[in-house]
């Protein structure tokens, strides 16, 4: 969800054609969604407020300064990578690959790297 916050208000910050950015408000409205529904299922709802105040948090301060949004756009790959490594951690340590397919993991390894 970061990093598609970040490429949007990158794009949005310099003035990119709307047709190249289309699909990240899409994106994020669908990871927001999802984060709802796990938080509902999870019964942590409160926690909702706070990843909102995140959000909107990090959508302001992108912009404080060209740096602040340059340097989060050049960390967005290096963040995606990472959270792919944990997320590969956690199913080593748990042993329990769960409705992980293989195609799946290769293909999010292979955009990933």
């Amino acid at each position: 969800l970061f990093s598609f916050l970040v490429f949007l208000r990158y794009q949005i910050y310099y003035g990119y054609p709307l047709q190249t950015y289309l699909e990240y408000p899409i994106i994020i409205a669908q990871d927001v969604i999802l984060l709802l529904l796990i938080l509902r299922f999870s019964g942590n709802m409160k926690r909702a407020l706070f990843y909102a105040v995140i959000f909107w948090g990090g959508w302001y301060v992108l912009t404080l300064r060209k740096r602040i949004i340059d340097l989060a756009m050049n960390l967005c790959t290096f963040i995606s990578a990472a959270s792919k490594l944990v997320q590969l951690r956690c199913l080593w340590q748990t042993k329990d690959s769960g409705q992980v397919s293989a195609l799946t993991w290769s293909m999010s390894a292979y955009t990933s790297a």
